[in-house]
């Protein structure tokens, strides 16, 4: 049968309660799946063809939330919720001052009745849709304790449960709303227009899902850059820390690589469109934020699991508080019918319930904008157990293309003029190593000269005539066979070859009986990234007990690496699947270890870790998807601040879950033995949530 898909954007859904009750309305056989998200402020409805929209919209809204549009954006708190509490808490107010101030009992019963009604207009008619569905939700719970308190006469304790409630929810309701407005700042990164170039240079808008792959688009200073693209004209300073969390700006000219979402801070650019916008980095972006969002993490689960077992065991816990010593002991109704709606208030798991979610989606957010993407809570905890941490070599601690790292003069030509011979005969070469040369030569403002009767020499290098003389670029061997080695080249070679770099010896050739010489030589390495010594030392910092590198390069080369990087052991000679057993050692011998790579050979490897991390801006889109942690910029050191963020998660998780519980088995103890009253109750479990919310929140700052 064929499957569909329908996603509504609701206002109202601001607790668990809202998110059991859409669930509920939605029980249907034709539905096949519902994902309410909390933070989100969707609902995800997985259904067959004979269910329609409207059919599922009016469901949706009758577990009490409203269908908003795609694009609307909830104010922090409802205007007519906070009315209505103001107006509880001055009826309340005025109760408490005719009862106590001018003894008016009787007037007094009213007003309170008026607060009640005021305040409960927020809890109230969520009960009979409760209770259709035979569930006990807190709205349920905190009803029936303010119908005890009525029916004892505890009027002044009705209202003020009731008032604290209403309160406890719009301050909830807000600090969800604050947490959603967050992410709403990740997710709102392009912009829904596009400036296109048409023909005698005419600029017309269209909305972004228009733009399409070859498109010439201009971008104004200031403005958001609306697809992935090259720069085909214009020069700018651009702002991509939207994407990576860079904090400085990058220079962007003709033929470099822009994305979507990053700013154009300085000139106009040019842009030809390389993705449309669904494909688009920042797309990719949106995507894995929405995803990590409604995947669930072990502790949620938990709590999810403990509250639908926990709710239902309270109420029975309530009534066996009234009835047991009443019926068996003969102990005074209205002592004991007041303990129970005591233990009712108490039962209430909103701060338990809520601080989860908060929490997961706070550490997500805050490492979104660090240009760190956590797909989902699972893998957010699991950072922050991790023990062991594996890294690639090539692209993760290197750089990745050769380099140039030392050039060494030996011969009776300045270093210009030896690095113009090099680059002169390199220019016409094919080697792999011979742009690494040129990139060099660039670099230091030389120019290569024009050189004739150029000849490669296989397995050796080459040479080629430049002005009247000869000059030969080769490797070691060659040198040995031109008979033109010295003592002093040997000493430096040797050492080259110990840090297991390449080398590039350039000299004159013997000819025409000119004495051969050598010039110098230059050793070629794949360079390890600046930071990469510092990022290691964080990683043992942030708790990581045991870092190893993984590398495809011989033994030799994968260890001189590990070396200058800090690394206490390295592999090498490894194929994909040779990493993944060491991935398997690591994980049976430490339990929890993350992998980071960034090519598709690093792909299994990453599967197969607790968390799989990528390089993700400069990565391949296989590793991007199959990791479970992107880093959108190059920077290891983003792997600690990751690592801190999911132990600092962990922690907050951990904190809320055992306050919440230890408040509630406090207050259950008072409750019964007498030592509490109810607006008390409500008081503590009011402050355990704001308490628990304010906790979460404070990961949105890494």
């Amino acid at each position: 049968m064929e499957e569909m898909v329908t996603v509504f954007k609701v206002a109202g859904m601001d607790c668990s309660d809202e998110v059991d009750a859409i669930r509920l309305a939605l029980n249907h056989p034709e539905i096949k799946q519902v994902d309410a998200n909390l933070m989100a402020s969707t609902v995800r409805i997985v259904h067959g063809p004979k269910v329609n929209d409207d059919y599922l919209r009016k469901k949706v809204e009758s577990a009490g939330v409203k269908v908003a549009t795609a694009d609307a954006v909830a104010p922090l708190i409802a205007r007519k919720s906070l009315m209505l509490v103001i107006t509880s808490g001055i009826l309340l107010g005025l109760g408490l001052t005719l009862e106590f101030g001018f003894e008016l009992f009787n007037v007094s019963a009213f007003v309170y009745g008026a607060a009640v009604i005021a305040g409960g207009a927020l809890i109230f008619p969520k009960v009979p849709r409760a209770l259709m569905k035979f569930h006990l939700d807190m709205n349920v719970l905190m009803t029936v304790a303010v119908i005890g308190a009525f029916a004892i006469k505890e009027f002044s304790e009705a209202a003020t449960v009731v008032f604290l409630f209403s309160v406890s929810e719009l301050l909830e309701a807000f600090s969800v709303a604050r947490a959603r407005r967050a992410i709403r700042e990740v997710l709102d990164l392009t912009p829904k227009m596009a400036l296109r170039i048409g023909g005698g240079e005419t600029t017309t808008e269209i909305r972004i899902e228009e733009v399409k792959i070859g498109d010439l688009l201009l971008v104004k200073s200031g403005e958001r850059i609306p697809a992935d693209g090259v720069v085909d004209s214009g020069q700018s300073q651009v702002n991509q820390a939207p994407l990576t969390g860079e904090s400085l700006p990058v220079e962007k000219k003709k033929g470099d690589t822009v994305f979507a979402g990053t700013i154009n801070e300085s000139g106009i650019l040019r842009i030809k469109t390389s993705k449309g916008a669904a494909e688009s980095k920042a797309a990719q972006i949106i995507k894995l934020i929405e995803d990590a969002q409604s995947k669930k993490a072990p502790s949620e689960r938990f709590v999810d699991s403990f509250a639908r077992i926990y709710t239902p065991v309270m109420f029975l816990l309530a009534l066996a508080t009234l009835l047991g010593p009443t019926l068996f002991f003969g102990q005074p109704w209205d002592i004991w019918v007041y303990r129970s709606l005591v233990v009712l208030v108490v039962a209430c798991p909103c701060a338990l319930v809520i601080s989860t979610p908060v929490s997961i989606v706070s550490g997500l957010t805050a490492m979104a904008k660090r240009g760190v993407l956590v797909k989902g809570g699972t893998f957010l905890e699991a950072l922050g157990k991790i023990k062991a941490i594996a890294l690639d070599k090539t692209g993760t601690i290197t750089e990745g293309k050769p380099k140039v790292l030392e050039m060494v003069t030996l011969g009776s030509e300045d270093d210009a003029r030896f690095l113009t011979i090099a680059a002169s005969i390199e220019k016409l070469s094919s080697h792999p190593l011979a742009k690494a040369v040129i990139e060099y030569a660039a670099q230091k403002g030389v120019r290569p000269e024009a050189a004739t009767d150029f000849k490669t020499i296989a397995g050796k290098g080459a040479e080629a005539r430049i002005g009247s003389h000869i000059y030969f670029l080769g490797n070691h061997r060659f040198a040995h066979e031109l008979g033109v080695c010295t003592p002093a080249l040997e000493a430096g070679l040797k050492i080259v070859e110990e840090k297991a770099q390449s080398v590039v010896i350039v000299g004159h050739l013997p000819h025409d009986g000119e004495k051969g010489e050598v010039l110098g030589y230059l050793a070629i390495g794949d360079a390890m990234r600046p930071n990469a010594k510092a990022a290691v030392q964080a990683l043992y910092k942030s708790g990581v007990e045991h870092v190893v590198m993984l590398s495809g390069d011989n033994q030799k080369t994968a260890s001189a690496i590990a070396a200058q990087a800090g690394i206490e052991q390295a592999f090498g000679d490894l194929l994909p699947e040779n990493k993944v057993d060491r991935i398997k050692e690591l994980v049976q011998k430490f339990g929890n270890v993350a992998m980071i790579g960034d090519g598709i050979n690093d792909a299994p490897a990453l599967a197969q870790a607790s968390v799989g991390i990528s390089m993700g801006m400069a990565g391949t889109d296989t590793a991007m998807e199959t990791a479970d942690v992107a880093l959108m910029r190059d920077d290891l050191e983003q792997v600690a601040v990751a690592v801190v963020q999911g132990r600092r998660a962990l922690s907050v998780i951990k904190f809320n879950i055992g306050f919440a519980i230890a408040i509630k088995a406090v207050f259950l103890v008072l409750a019964v033995s007498g030592h509490t009253n109810l607006w008390f109750a409500v008081a503590a479990d009011t402050g355990a949530a704001l308490l628990v919310i304010l906790n979460a929140l404070r990961l949105l700052k890494t």
